[in-house]
């Protein structure tokens, strides 16, 4: 009994050697993909970690300039900072400013910008300081009311009455739009 149980632990253990030589020979034939593969994932881990925290530092330091501009305007350094680390954040402040001052040079500036958002406001907001109507995508709406406001200030009742026929009823300006559609009224 002592002696089979001994066979049995010897066979076990041969066993256990033979897949740990059969672990090696694997280990040795494909050593370099294994270590190819370990350094990809150190790499490619560690990379998106350090893009993390590249990407974090900016959004902290365009934070703080969004945050010292909306206690200071005027101040060029934070204004620099928040260009270099987010310029289509600056873009969006520089257009709060500009609408808020009615700068038409600046928003025909802004009205150039690569984002649709700020150029069709930009656009929008120039031709409002500029006392016009402008298409806009955003404002279409109210670009449609300002249209038929000058529509029926040149007497084209027609004009006017097409305008106020394309908002749609369930916008916000479907109200003043009615009201406006009754001066579009031709009494005979």
């Amino acid at each position: 009994m002592e002696l089979s149980k001994i066979a049995n632990e010897l066979r076990e253990d041969e066993k256990a050697l033979a897949a740990a030589f059969g672990l090696e020979r694997f280990y040795k034939k494909h050593k370099v993909k294994l270590w190819a593969a370990v350094i990809a994932l150190v790499v490619l881990f560690g990379g998106r970690a350090i893009y993390h925290g590249i990407q974090e530092a900016k959004i902290a330091s365009a934070n703080a300039a969004l945050m010292t501009l909306q206690k200071h305007p005027d101040d060029s350094q934070a204004l620099s900072q928040l260009k270099e680390s987010t310029p289509r954040l600056y873009e969006l402040y520089s257009f709060a400013q500009a609408a808020k001052k009615h700068d038409a040079a600046a928003l025909a500036q802004l009205a150039k910008s690569q984002e649709p958002v700020i150029s069709d406001s930009a656009r929008y907001h120039a031709a409002v300081a500029k006392q016009q109507s402008a298409p806009s995508k955003l404002y279409k709406d109210l670009s449609l009311l300002e249209e038929a406001y000058e529509a029926l200030k040149a007497g084209d009742k027609h004009k006017a009455r097409k305008k106020l026929q394309a908002i749609d009823k369930r916008s916000p300006a479907a109200t003043i739009a009615a009201l406006m559609m009754h001066a579009t009224i031709e009494v005979k």
